[in-house]
């Protein structure tokens, strides 16, 4: 390509561009050596509108023109996210949009690369555009969800939610990618759309959460696992638990959260494909501290590999490294032996039988026993944890059992309010005129507020019972702020039918001076009694949100404290803010000490 040709086409020159022409049509046709890049890609890359626009003009065929590549301008324009270019082109050619390059990437996948929403949003008004990826391994979604761009990854799932199970030439579907790099955001989408994809293995047998425990994500593994409790007894090709993985890779603040927060029970002393159980694999990594831990959960320490090598024997083969000397100890003092030690026991199974029996029995005993302060320390935070869990899920059941009870019983009086005030419009209080037909007594005010009143109760009865019949909620936040809007109405309906009772009695009861005053005093006793019962109901809901405000501020304020000290580990800060959300969510349970709150 020209110096000069070049240089107006990186700087975007319109006037060097038009003079160049002037002398040489044909210059326009030149590309650049090696990358066979044409003067319209780089026009598309570096986002020059109105020089794409001359270019097209002069030469139209060079919108569907390739590069070494084989990419086309509008891969260049998606890749930097030009809108506007990439309408142009799209304008020029319609067909490029389904170009792929040597790699058979179209430009749509540039753009999710990327994370260039705009571009990809219209892109998407081209419905075939995904046929380009149903035959491919590797699809826009993959890319978008290992770049992390959660708002690309939406716009495909609602278009595509069938992408969400395609898998690349290795097995991972778009969640195992997320996964693995660590995109909470995006991995939330996926489970939300379907849970099950937690449970989708790749060529070797990997799920989602085995990646998540591979690369030690904590808050990933913790996400799956609330939404997919089934996918943490999936065992790889090789027979690795999520415990396997995580030892392997040496993610000691992973296996801490897993112990501390699962029934590894069945978990603990399974064997990989190797007979190797995660304590194997401890010792063998020389992984002090996690042997040591380990080791407080009352582990299988003489449990035995393929090679027929216990714990004590894969750490004893290198004992060259420093790691060595405490976790020789440590396993000796949990009772670990060496396999000779074991097959001489096997050989005189009669003379050791009954001294095999007091050490096993001793060996329970001692794990059990109060003494034993650090497998206490570990195992009764779980179990208070799951105590907790179980108690906060009863409460939760019966705050949401007690919300759609609120809804029909709000839904009953309102077809009640309804139905007296129907039944007091069509037979209003005196009575008709039966040469007339109207009302005797319309003239009177107390009546025309009588009427005014029982229609307003009527209708805003009416209304409510439509609204409960037609709106469904099924999130507890929804129910709380419908019921919340029907309550306040139906106190409104309640007060406009007292109103509307008290306008009756006053228009019935007969005039004169003594009768006034038993007027007078009906209207106080009625009004008095209805302002009571609403006064208290409004100091009620008060003192309600005065003390959700103070609860709500004081759970923050305690996150915020225990997230800032230095030595709060993250499984620990995982933990503080799961809580806090999951309390502030549920902050009117949590700030209910008697058992109910107003709403």
């Amino acid at each position: 390509m020209d110096r000069r040709l070049h240089e107006a086409l990186v700087n975007g020159d319109i006037s060097l561009l038009h003079s160049l022409i002037e002398k040489d049509e044909n210059i326009i046709k030149q590309t650049v050596p090696g990358s066979l890049h044409t003067g319209l890609h780089l026009a598309a890359r570096f986002g020059y509108e109105e020089l794409a626009s001359k270019i097209i003009k002069l030469c139209p065929e060079m919108v569907s023109g390739e590069n070494e590549e084989l990419e086309t301008p509008l891969h260049e324009a998606c890749r930097e996210g030009h809108l506007e270019i990439i309408k142009l082109l799209l304008e020029s050619d319609s067909s490029i949009i389904y170009k792929v390059n040597s790699l058979g990437e179209s430009a749509f996948f540039a753009a999710c690369e990327r994370g260039k929403i705009d571009a990809v949003k219209h892109l998407m008004n081209f419905p075939r555009l995904f046929m380009l990826e149903v035959d491919m391994s590797n699809s826009s979604l993959h890319v978008a969800a290992s770049s992390g761009h959660t708002e690309i990854v939406k716009e495909i799932l609602r278009a595509r939610p069938d992408f969400a199970r395609k898998k690349d030439f290795h097995g991972y579907t778009p969640l195992h990618v997320a996964c693995s790099k660590g995109h909470l955001e995006i991995t939330r989408e996926f489970l939300k759309l379907d849970s099950d994809l937690s449970s989708i293995q790749d060529i070797e047998g990997k799920t989602p959460l085995h990646c998540a425990a591979i690369k030690g994500r904590i808050n990933i593994i913790d996400e799956i696992i609330s939404a997919s409790m089934e996918s943490v007894e999936i065992v790889t090709h090789n027979r690795e638990t999520i415990l396997h993985l995580a030892v392997k890779n040496n993610h000691f603040e992973t296996i801490r959260y897993l112990m501390e927060t699962l029934d590894t029970t069945e978990l603990l002393n399974l064997a990989d494909s190797n007979g190797n159980t995660i304590l194997h694999l401890a010792t063998a990594g020389k992984l002090t501290g996690m042997v040591v831990y380990l080791l407080k959960f009352g582990m299988e320490v003489n449990a035995l590999n393929c090679k027929g090598k216990t714990a004590l024997d894969v750490i004893e083969a290198d004992a060259s490294n420093s790691g060595a000397l405490v976790i020789v100890p440590a396993l000796q003092e949990a009772g670990a032996k060496r396999r000779k030690q074991l097959s001489t026991q096997l050989l005189d199974v009669r003379q050791n039988a009954s001294s095999t029996s007091k050490s096993s029995s001793e060996n329970v005993a001692r794990m059990n026993s109060s003494p034993n302060k650090n497998l206490e320390s570990t195992h009764s935070p779980y179990c208070r944890h799951h105590r907790r869990n179980r108690l906060r899920k009863k409460l939760l059941d019966l705050h949401n059992e007690s919300l759609r009870n609120a809804r029909n019983t709000i839904t009953i009086v309102a077809v009640l309010i309804a139905t007296v005030t129907f039944t007091a419009g069509i037979n209003p209080p005196g009575g008709f005129n039966q040469q007339t037909g109207n009302a005797v007594l319309g003239r009177q005010i107390s009546f025309k507020v009588f009427l005014v009143c029982n229609i307003v109760a009527l209708f805003l009865a009416v209304g409510i019972v439509n609204v409960l019949v037609s709106i469904i909620p099924f999130k507890r936040k929804s129910m709380m702020k419908l019921l919340t809007i029907t309550h306040k109405i139906m106190w409104i309906s309640t007060l406009f039918m007292s109103s509307a009772f008290i306008a009756a009695i006053w228009s019935t009861m007969p005039k004169g001076k003594g009768n006034r005053l038993v007027k007078v005093e009906l209207v106080v006793i009625g009004g008095g009694c209805t302002m009571i019962v609403f006064c208290g109901l409004v100091i009620m809901l008060a003192m309600h949100w005065r003390k959700k405000n103070k609860w709500r501020k004081e759970k923050e304020r305690r996150v915020t404290d225990a997230s800032s000290r230095s030595n709060v580990s993250g499984v620990e800060e995982l933990k503080i803010m799961r809580k806090s959300l999951e309390t502030s969510s549920n902050s009117d349970v949590g700030s209910s000490d008697f058992g109910y709150h107003p709403y």
